[in-house]
């Protein structure tokens, strides 16, 4: 899959979450309470941020591991499996776990 693909894809995701907006003209990004949420890299790769034990467990549960971004691991951040991408429920329901899991940080 493209980038090109991936963001439309991305958009279509963020759009279903009518708490917070896409940011980021060239690497898209949700943030909110101070701390980006999601992102959309440069490999076309989208990551969502998790809980400790929240990461584990959908790595476990999705075959995947951390996110990269400009080839460093982002801390707290899964990669979504390419698979997953066709199933806007399923990362609809991730993105807004990701963001009540932020909101629930003390602000930055």
């Amino acid at each position: 899959m493209t980038r090109d693909e991936v963001l439309k894809i991305y958009d279509e995701l963020v759009e279903r979450c009518p708490r917070f907006k896409r940011k980021g003209k060239t690497m898209p990004y949700t943030s909110a309470n101070g701390y980006m949420f999601s992102q959309l890299n440069k490999d076309g790769e989208i990551g969502i941020r998790f809980s400790k034990e929240k990461q584990m467990k959908y790595m476990e549960q999705l075959g995947t591991s951390y996110y990269k971004s400009y080839g460093a691991i982002l801390k707290g951040y899964i990669l979504i499996p390419e698979i997953m991408l066709t199933d806007l429920d399923k990362l609809t329901d991730y993105l807004n776990e990701s963001y009540d899991y932020v909101m629930s940080l003390d602000p930055k």
